[in-house]
C-alpha cells in the first residue's frame, strides 16, 4: 500500500478536476470538446511516462490550450521572391477580398432577390464584375477552380467526341497532375496534332474529320520551349473552327484580364476573346490575384450551354469564393500586383535596412511569378543573404518564414513581404540566430 501511495502516477490530477479549471472553461468556449479532452489525456499521458512531473500537468496543459489554433494553417512569411506560390497557397488575398469573406461567412443572398423574396441567379454580382472587368466577354460562369473549369467546358461542348490539341500543349502541372488525364476522364477523345516543338494550321485541318467536336488551345505552364518552334494562333484556329462549325476552347491559365507590359509574353483573356476564342478558361487565385476558382468568359450562348450541364452543379463556386472574387475585382489593388510591379529601388532600400539590422550582406535576387504563369521572365530585385543553416530555423520559428535557399545561401527577398512586417521579419531572423 505505502509503495502505491508513493507512486507519483497518483499525483497526477483527475480529468474532471482538469476540466473544472478556469482556463481549462474559457478553452471550451473558443475549442471543441474532442480537442480539449484530447490534450488533457495527451498531458496525463506525458505524467504517466515520466516525461513531465504530476506538478506540470496544470500549466504545461494550460499553455498546450493557449496555444491551440482552431486550424493547423500556419500563416507564413513569403520571403522567395515567388509572387504566386502554390505551397503557399498561390495569391495572398486583398484587404477587399478578405472583408468580403468575414461578411458572407453567415447568411447573404447569394441566390436570393431580396426585393421579390424570389430565387435569383446564383452570383450575379460575381458575374457583373468579371464581365467589367473584361468588357470582351459576352458572358461568364465561375466553377471551383481551373482544373474544374477545363473539365466543364470539354465535356459540355464534346462529350464523347474528339477535341483537337497540339503536342506541344499537352502539359503536366504541379504534383503529376496532368491535362490530357484530366479530359479523357470524362470521356471525350484527345487528337494530337503536330510535334513538341512545331506545330502548323495544316496540323489541325487535316485532322478534322466526323468525330471532331471542338479545338482546344491550351497555354504551356512552368517552362518554356525555345528554337526551332511554331505554334499556330488562336486567330488562325478561329478560322479552322468557323469553316467547321467547332468551337473553340483556349486554356490561358494564369488568369490576366488585359495584357501586362511587365509580363509581355503571358497570355491574357481579353486577347485571347478578340481572337475568336469562344470560351476562355483561367484560374482566378493566380495572376488575378483572387481566391481559388475557375474562370469561364466567353460567348453567350456557350457559357450558358456550359451553365446548363449537369457538371456546372457539381463544380459550382460556393459564397465564399464568389464573395472575395467580386471583392478582387471591385476592391483596390491585390498584392500579387503590387508584388509584380514593386519598385526595384524601393526593395533595395528595404533589404538594405533589414540587412543593417541584422548585419548581413545584400545581393541582387531575380524573383519569379510562379504558379505556371511567365516562365523564365526574371522579377529584378534583391535579397538579403544569410547562412543556410538558418533556413529550418527560420521555416518553423513564429512567424514563419519560407526563404529561399540557394547555392550554399538562406536568402530572403522582401518582394512578397509586406513592407509593415519587415520589423517582424527582422524578430524571426534574430530568434533563429539564437536557436
Amino acid at each position: 500500500m505505502s509503495d502505491q501511495q508513493g507512486d507519483p502516477r497518483r499525483r497526477i490530477p483527475r480529468t474532471d478536476d482538469l476540466l473544472s479549471l478556469t482556463e481549462v472553461e474559457q478553452a471550451r468556449r473558443r475549442l471543441s470538446e474532442q480537442v480539449v479532452r484530447s490534450l488533457i489525456s495527451r498531458t496525463q499521458s506525458r505524467a504517466r511516462s515520466g516525461e513531465i512531473a504530476p506538478e506540470d500537468v496544470v500549466p504545461v496543459l494550460v499553455e498546450a490550450l493557449s496555444n491551440r489554433t482552431t486550424t493547423s494553417l500556419r500563416p507564413v512569411l513569403n520571403a522567395t521572391g515567388v509572387v504566386v506560390h502554390t505551397n503557399l497557397g498561390r495569391a495572398p488575398l486583398s484587404p477587399a477580398a478578405v472583408e468580403a469573406l468575414i461578411s458572407s461567412a453567415g447568411y447573404v443572398d447569394v441566390e436570393m432577390d431580396l426585393t421579390t423574396g424570389q430565387r435569383s441567379k446564383r452570383g450575379a454580382g460575381t458575374r457583373e464584375a468579371l464581365l467589367a472587368a473584361c468588357p470582351a466577354a459576352e458572358e461568364a460562369l465561375v466553377v471551383n477552380n481551373g482544373a474544374a473549369a477545363l473539365m466543364l467546358a470539354t465535356t459540355a461542348l464534346a462529350d464523347t467526341g474528339e477535341i483537337i490539341v497540339s503536342r506541344g500543349e499537352l502539359v503536366e502541372i504541379g504534383a503529376g497532375f496532368r491535362l490530357p488525364d484530366l479530359i479523357a476522364s470524362t470521356g471525350t477523345r484527345l487528337r494530337e496534332v503536330g510535334t513538341t516543338n512545331r506545330t502548323h494550321p495544316e496540323d489541325y485541318a487535316d485532322a478534322v474529320g466526323p468525330d471532331t467536336a471542338a479545338l482546344l488551345k491550351v497555354h504551356p505552364s512552368n517552362f518554356r520551349i525555345g528554337g526551332f518552334t511554331s505554334a499556330v494562333s488562336i486567330s488562325q484556329l478561329r478560322v479552322l473552327a468557323d469553316r467547321h462549325g467547332l468551337p473553340l476552347i483556349v486554356d490561358v491559365g494564369s488568369g490576366l484580364l488585359a495584357p501586362d507590359p511587365a509580363l509581355p509574353e503571358e497570355p491574357d483573356l481579353t486577347s485571347a476573346l478578340r481572337d475568336g476564342a469562344d470560351v476562355v478558361i483561367a484560374s482566378g487565385d493566380k495572376l488575378l490575384g483572387g481566391p481559388q476558382a475557375g474562370l469561364l468568359l466567353g460567348r453567350t450562348e456557350t457559357i450558358r450551354r456550359l451553365a446548363r450541364h449537369p457538371m456546372a452543379r457539381a463544380v459550382r463556386a460556393d459564397k465564399l469564393t464568389l464573395a472575395a472574387l467580386e471583392a478582387t475585382l471591385t476592391g483596390g489593388p491585390a498584392p500579387v500586383a503590387q508584388s509584380l510591379h514593386a519598385d526595384a529601388g524601393r526593395l533595395r532600400e528595404r533589404a538594405e535596412r533589414l540587412g543593417a539590422t541584422l548585419g548581413a550582406p545584400v545581393v541582387p535576387h531575380d524573383g519569379r511569378v510562379g504558379g505556371g504563369g511567365a516562365p523564365g521572365v526574371p522579377l529584378p530585385g534583391w535579397a538579403v543573404r544569410l547562412p543556410e543553416e538558418l533556413a529550418p530555423h527560420l521555416r518553423t520559428g513564429t512567424p514563419a518564414v519560407l526563404p529561399r535557399v540557394h547555392e550554399g545561401a538562406c536568402l530572403l527577398d522582401l518582394r512578397c513581404v509586406p513592407e509593415n512586417d519587415d520589423g517582424r521579419l527582422a524578430e524571426a531572423v534574430r530568434a533563429a540566430q539564437e536557436r
